[in-house]
């Protein structure tokens, strides 16, 4: 395998993670120059590179010196999410291949500039949903495309995390959650849902989305949580949060299905991504890890109609699991995030030795990120339905 050389641009808490866990321990991956907009956190990527027995990378505070770094072939965008679509823009004018971290877009016009970009330069543009490379997500990818659930009518997921104490401290920490959830109200993280999802109904492969409307409960949770836990904070005590503690979002597709995409930050809760699908023979569901088939061999019932065999997923993973996955566990998990996060910078890495598309492209990133500055302009109107715009320019018909 070719040696690839990395800039690494963004290193708070998940740029550093992802830095420390997955890039610094893949074969052939050298990162040769690192940056953050805090020098605190420049050097400590630095360091970590020196660490892990590498050369001393460049240490920069800019990220415009990384993406025009002659040494540098790929970026990794791990910043904060204002900043996502000017670096991976900037990143592609001057050549470099980009892997750019998920959040949602800040205006349709961000999304349009980074196909407008890709389609003019060529650069190889990966978006890192890892949740696209999850076992229990791909084994139901690969049961649909066998045609276990018949027809795909609805599929359901949320970003259901309870983020108060991250968002609270987001001051002390310097995260960008807190400016956000003081000054935007909408579903500002779709695509760890969205994504896995969008590759059971074969988004912008044959359909796309046409439409949302988004819903937005009131703002309580945070400034609740603000007066219990932190009532020193006589800033934050007095703040009014702008983001709805629990907002749904219900998607159209061109071929009638219905997603159902639930953000859930800011309530005391357990995590879930609620990744739902129901077809006209089965589904599955992620809060029960179960699949149900309609077939004599996989269910029984009693007469109230309730299920006596559990149909836990884990009995169909020996069958179903995602052939990619077999091979993953053959090799031998690694990383975090139960290994999604190895899975997609191996797969990222590999298309571009070898010259492969990448199996989340620039136009899955438009069309997720849509969904934020989409959901927003719903919920301002009164969860008026918004038009998705076709990122592909009509080229979705043409992939069955």
């Amino acid at each position: 395998m070719r040696n690839i050389n990395v800039g690494f641009i963004g290193l708070g808490g998940r740029g550093i993670s992802l830095l420390t866990t997955v890039v610094l321990g893949m074969e052939n991956v050298s990162v040769v120059s690192v940056c953050d907009a805090y020098e605190d956190r420049a050097k400590a990527g630095a360091e970590a590179v020196l660490a892990a027995g590498q050369s001393a990378p460049a240490c920069e505070t800019d990220y415009r010196k990384v993406v025009n770094d002659p040494q540098v072939e790929a970026v990794v965008i791990a910043t904060a999410w204002e900043s996502h679509a000017d670096i991976a823009v900037a990143a592609m004018l001057a050549g470099k291949a980009v892997a750019l971290e998920v959040g949602g877009a800040y205006t349709i016009e961000d999304c349009w500039r980074l196909v407008d970009t890709y389609e003019q330069t060529g650069a190889p543009f990966m978006f890192l949903e890892n949740c696209c490379f999850g076992r229990r997500e791909m084994m139901v990818l690969n049961m649909v495309k066998q045609g276990l659930f018949g027809e795909v009518v609805h599929c359901a997921g949320g970003y259901q995390h309870d983020l108060r104490e991250e968002i609270s401290y987001g001051r002390e920490n310097r995260h960008y959650r807190l400016r956000n959830y003081l000054n935007r109200n909408t579903e500002n993280y779709p695509t760890h849902e969205l994504g896995p999802i969008a590759k059971v109904l074969n988004i912008n492969h044959g359909n796309r989305l046409v439409s949302l409307t988004s819903t937005a409960s009131k703002a309580a949770g945070l400034h609740d949580y603000i007066l219990a836990h932190k009532p020193e904070d006589e800033t934050l005590k007095q703040a009014i949060f702008t983001q709805g503690d629990i907002v749904t979002t219900v998607i159209k597709c061109a071929h009638g299905q219905t997603i159902t995409l639930t953000l859930d930050t800011t309530l005391p809760r357990f995590y879930s991504r609620g990744f739902t699908v129901r077809g006209t023979r089965g589904m599955y569901e992620e809060a029960t890890d179960s699949v149900f088939l309609d077939r004599e061999e996989d269910i029984r019932f009693d007469f109230n109609w309730r299920k006596e065999k559990t149909g836990n997923a884990e009995e169909y993973t020996e069958k179903y699991d995602h052939p990619v996955w077999k091979r993953y566990l053959e090799e031998g998990v690694q990383g975090t995030h139960d290994g999604m996060d190895w899975l997609e910078f191996q797969i990222f890495f590999d298309c571009l030795r070898n010259g492969q598309p990448m199996p989340v492209d620039v136009y899955d990133a438009a069309t997720w990120m849509a969904v934020t500055a989409l959901s927003e302009q719903s919920i301002a109107t009164g969860s008026a339905p918004v038009a998705f715009p076709d990122f592909t320019r009509g080229k979705w018909v043409l992939e069955q």
